[in-house]
């Protein structure tokens, strides 16, 4: 089914411009929240899917992250200048790199699920419990293939 033709369609009130929009806003609010730590909202992404072991390297991380590969290079390169990951060759496949958080980096980590709740929660504040589910329901439903 299309929900938009030409002529219904208006930027600012399609589903596109209000996800981009909470987008942004969301970045805006988790990087001022993880402001102390010196990190950002997608170097918190990067460090906790490595601290749970959830994207191990570059590819994984791109993929799940939803980051081109040019970006990740450039993400991981300043979290490595920063001492917070290492990168490694594989020894099976020397075309695969494996990334492991430093001591640091598993200290910056550890503290994130207790930062990142903070600034969820605000923003669905006004969200019934039944309302948050169906929310991250539809979400999943729109970001399904």
């Amino acid at each position: 089914m299309n929900h938009y033709t030409p002529e219904n369609f208006s930027l600012t009130q399609s589903v596109g411009f209000s996800i981009n929009k909470a987008r942004n806003l969301l970045i805006t609010e988790m990087d001022t929240a993880l402001k102390d730590l010196d990190i950002t909202s997608q170097q918190m992404g990067i460090l906790l899917s490595v601290h749970w072991n959830v994207a191990t390297t570059p590819f994984e991380l791109s993929r799940l992250l939803g980051i081109d590969t040019g970006l990740m290079t450039r993400m991981l390169d300043k979290l490595e200048a920063r001492g917070l990951l290492e990168r490694s060759r594989s020894i099976e496949d020397r075309r695969v790199v494996n990334l492991e958080l430093t001591k640091e980096g598993n200290a910056i980590a550890v503290q994130l699920p207790s930062i990142a709740p903070v600034v969820l929660n605000r923003r669905l504040k006004r969200f019934t419990k039944a309302e948050f589910e169906e929310f991250r329901r539809l979400l999943n439903k729109f970001l399904a293939e």
